[in-house]
């Protein structure tokens, strides 16, 4: 039996993020006919509701702001970050490492050829800063964008998920602290002038990652990329010698298979919603904020077709309050700022609390290994409340002390016994946690000791600016679970983001980037944008080799670009066994 195609493309594209959006962008550039698919009803994926940070060491916008880095130095720093190779597989190779860190100038110069205007997060530093090769300044962010351009586009994006403001990261550490530092308050007033100029001028700005997803869509749209919506990939389709020629997309009218002469893309994100799924891989059933599309179902399409998968029993983990009913809140600063630190349910402190949010989640889970830690509570002072924005208590606070899953008091006994803590371990963690808060330096975890701890702090605690003593009622404890940003695990890839099988060989016809697959970055978060930065530059180069490819033919055998288009011309109507 035998089926034709509904359509026919150069590329199809699986998924709206930055993976997806940035390989359409990059076929279309090469003069591929593009086609993206998205499983929800807007575009944008989780990167529109993210910090829309990309990590690019030695990129050259931070060249241009005079920070200084190397391809040395940058795969330096990813072996002292990430482990070394043999110890984290495949997903981390170091043809992968440097295929991401070569590609990094290219990539970052085309996209700003075609618009994107860049901006350095100049103050972040890289999680691990004291390691061989870290540094501070490796981030890279859209400027803020004004979502008007974009106009019926507009409408099917997630922008409602984005920060409707001209938010930049470097806003973030410094509007933390706007009611406790002039700097803080600096920034806040800047932040506050930026965002009325935007309304002056008439404009809808958005910054984070909606600035940066609305850039990238801005660019789609004009190189004329078309987008169909509520329209997951469900099935891949490959030819008698195992190429993939097509997929199958359940499209609102119905099934449709759509024939891709250079290659099927797979950008749709993990699968840090399904509940199942996470059972299965990482024994909970999930706290992430990623977007609610992210079910694993390009992944599975890939599984179906051969692939292999790795690291699926990770995330990129952070500490959340779980708020009932709905989203769980991630959580930055709130922990690491000083007066705070964090216990498990015996009453027991066990961790830096200023460290890398993927740290904090692994050491969360291994933590309950042990005694019960999730949920863990974050412990915060009266100054602390006064001096810090605490996100989840401004935007749920009745409901989490309704719920218990906030408690407060006027003393830390009475505090401990609200959480539910043992009272002799609780008052040993105050006693040994004050003490080493006015010696200044925490000798049992060593928090504050590093520049990325100290990016959420407060300068004006001396001497150690994460460490002050939680003297001063009244006190309050929150929740906190393991949330996270999305999932780690899928899909193998090599240098090219060809999609792997389970035997090491190339499935020809088939990428794949970002939580679709296995990151990179093996089971750390080396920098801020370790997600967002890997998927862009996997999904150009996904696009790039399928550039090379015609009808399913590999790209060393490819014919050149003038037969290419001849090829590609003559084949429109094409039956392949169904199913």
């Amino acid at each position: 039996m035998t089926a034709s195609w509904d359509r026919e493309v150069d590329v199809l594209v699986a998924g709206s993020g930055a993976a997806g959006m940035t390989a359409a962008i990059a076929a279309a550039d090469r003069g591929l006919s593009t086609l993206i698919v998205e499983s929800t009803d807007r575009w944008g994926g989780t990167t529109m509701r993210s910090g829309g940070g990309l990590w690019m060491p030695n990129n050259p916008v931070m060249k241009r702001r005079g920070i200084a880095d190397s391809r040395a130095e940058a795969l330096t720093y990813l072996e002292s970050a990430i482990g070394p190779v043999d110890a984290i597989g495949p997903a981390s190779s170091q043809a992968r490492r440097e295929a991401f860190i070569d590609t990094i100038p290219e990539l970052v110069n085309r996209l700003e050829e075609l618009g994107v205007r860049w901006a350095v997060a100049k103050d972040y530093p890289d999680y691990y800063p004291d390691r061989p090769g870290g540094k501070i300044g490796r981030g890279i962010e859209s400027k803020p964008f004004d979502a008007k351009k974009l106009g019926d586009w507009r409408k099917t994006s997630r922008t409602g998920d984005s920060i409707p403001a001209p938010m930049q990261t470097d806003d973030v550490w410094l509007l933390m602290r706007a009611w406790s530092s002039f700097s803080g308050f600096v920034r806040g007033a800047r932040f506050v002038f930026r965002t009325l100029g935007g309304l002056v001028t008439g404009k809808n700005l958005y910054g984070f990652g909606g600035g940066l997803m609305l850039q990238l869509g801005y660019i789609a749209k004009q190189q004329g990329t078309e987008i169909l919506l509520s329209s997951p990939l469900t099935e891949l389709v490959k030819d008698d010698d195992g190429r993939v020629i097509g997929a199958v997309v359940a499209a609102p009218g119905g099934a449709l298979r759509i024939r891709a002469r250079h290659g099927v893309i797979l950008g749709a994100g993990g699968f840090a919603a399904n509940t199942a799924w996470r059972q299965k891989y990482h024994g909970i059933p999930g706290y992430t904020s990623a977007a609610e599309g992210d079910l694993g179902t390009a992944i599975q399409a890939g599984v179906e077709a051969g692939a292999d998968v790795a690291l699926m029993d990770d995330a990129w983990w952070g500490a959340s309050v779980p708020v009932p009913g709905k989203q769980a809140m991630f959580v930055l600063n709130e922990r690491s700022d000083p007066f705070s630190f964090v216990v498990d349910q015996s009453g027991a402190r066990y961790l830096n609390e200023s460290e890398s949010y993927i740290d904090f989640g692994h050491h969360l889970l291994e933590r309950n290994e042990v005694s019960p830690a999730n949920p863990s509570w974050l412990v915060v002072e009266k100054r602390h409340r006064q001096r810090y924005m605490f996100g989840a208590l401004l935007a749920d606070g009745k409901q989490l002390f309704r719920e218990g899953v906030a408690v407060k008091a006027d003393t830390l006994e009475e505090l401990g016994e609200k959480m539910g803590v043992d009272r002799a371990t609780f008052a040993a963690t105050v006693e040994r946690f004050n003490a080493l808060a006015r010696g200044g330096v925490d000798v049992d975890f060593g928090r504050g000791r590093t520049a990325y701890d100290r990016y959420y702090s407060d300068p004006r605690v001396k001497p150690n600016p994460n460490l002050a003593a939680l003297e001063k009622g009244p006190f309050t404890a929150v929740q906190l679970v393991p949330g996270d940003l999305g999932t780690k695990g899928g899909l193998l890839t090599d240098e090219h983001a060809r999609v792997l099988d389970v035997d090491g060989g190339v499935i020809e016809g088939l990428y794949a980037a970002g939580n679709t697959t296995a990151s990179v970055m093996g089971r750390t978060y080396p920098g801020p944008g370790s997600t967002i930065g890997p998927a862009a530059v996997f999904g150009y180069l996904a696009a790039a080799h399928a550039a090379g490819r015609v009808a399913g033919v590999p790209a060393s055998t490819a014919a050149a670009p003038a037969e290419q288009a001849a090829q590609a011309g003559e084949a429109e109507s094409v039956e392949v066994p169904a199913g």
